[in-house]
C-alpha cells in the first residue's frame, strides 16, 4: 500500500466553527495519522499520513469543512510519509 503525508493549511473561516473536531473525527474514520491545530493567523493545519485514497478524500472534505465553516482555500503540499505519528489527534 503506497502510503504519503499532506500538510493541508485551510484558509477562510475556519476557526471556532468545530473544524478541529470534524477533521479529527473525519481523519480517524478514514484511517489516517497525523494532527489538526489552530494557528495563530486564523488558518487550520492538518498534517496526515496514510493511504493515498483516504488523503484525497480528507483532501477533498477540507474544502467543505464542517456546516459552519467557509473554506476559501486549501494549500497542500505532498510529502514522503515519516512514520513518526500514532492516531490522529488535535493539537
Amino acid at each position: 500500500m503506497d502510503t504519503q503525508q499532506r500538510h493541508l493549511m485551510v484558509e477562510g473561516h475556519v476557526q471556532g466553527v468545530s473544524y478541529r473536531a470534524y477533521t479529527e473525527r473525519h481523519a480517524s474514520e478514514l484511517g489516517l495519522e497525523g494532527y489538526v491545530r489552530n494557528l495563530t493567523d486564523g488558518r487550520v493545519e492538518i498534517v496526515a499520513e496514510g493511504p493515498l485514497k483516504a488523503l484525497d478524500e480528507l483532501e477533498e472534505w477540507c474544502w467543505q469543512g464542517p456546516p459552519a465553516a467557509k473554506v476559501s482555500a486549501v494549500r497542500v503540499e505532498t510529502r514522503p510519509a515519516s512514520g513518526g505519528f500514532s492516531g490522529f489527534s488535535i493539537r
